[in-house]
């Protein structure tokens, strides 16, 4: 039997526009791995849709894509969709969530209710883009250096890699990333991004198990 994967997608602001499009390499990956993608996209990002599915079909990955805070993810238009209550949603899981302070409370009580992982950010996660390209986001080499760490996470849980390691690669992404703009020095388009880049990686965290893994 297939494993399942359950991504929001919520489209109402140009961050989680950003977000959205570049999640799709996320879901190709799953995709070629042979992985069942439920995608909800722009207004299917809801609590009802989420939870229905996370209790219903009970997926072995999830990953959320919005704003939050420490205690909730939100979807479409801001509506909270996972909360620090909801017990019986997260347990047996795998959930790498792109949300600002998410991992802050939400991931830790996730994990004491049964989630296997829970992967996030225990304080803002920082977007920073170019504006001559937000028609194009997959063309947007500032975005890249935020993005192309984070979808790391995600893309190798699904090349079955341990939950500690994905973690540790998306890490390095941003690190590797943190030393070219060093190198490349003041005068690089994007140099101004490196503090934000630097908090990005502080603040990635793996909570529950680390050595658990997705088998596809």
């Amino acid at each position: 039997m297939n494993k399942l994967l359950l991504i929001t997608r919520p489209e109402h602001d140009q961050t989680t526009r950003y977000l959205s499009c570049w999640s799709k390499k996320i879901i190709k990956k799953a995709e070629e791995k042979g992985v069942t993608v439920i995608d909800l996209y722009r207004k299917k990002a809801n609590r009802k849709r989420v939870i229905g599915i996370l209790e219903k079909k009970s997926p072995e990955f999830v990953v959320f894509n919005g704003h939050g805070n420490e205690s909730c993810v939100t979807g479409h238009d801001n509506e909270p969709i996972l909360t620090k209550d909801d017990h019986k949603a997260v347990s047996s899981k795998i959930i790498f969530s792109r949300s600002c302070r998410s991992a802050k409370i939400l991931g830790h009580y996730s994990v004491k209710h049964g989630a296997k992982a829970f992967l996030g950010y225990k304080e803002n996660f920082w977007l920073m883009y170019n504006t001559d390209k937000m028609s194009k986001p997959f063309e947007d080499k500032t975005a890249a250096l935020f993005l192309d760490p984070s979808n790391s996470v995600a893309i190798s849980l699904l090349k079955g890699h341990k939950a500690g390691d994905a973690n540790k690669k998306g890490k390095n992404l941003f690190r590797k990333n943190i030393e070219k703009l060093l190198i490349a020095g003041p005068s690089a388009d994007d140099y101004g991004a490196i503090r934000l880049l630097h908090w990005n990686m502080t603040n990635q965290v793996c909570l529950g198990d680390k050595e658990v893994k997705l088998v596809v």
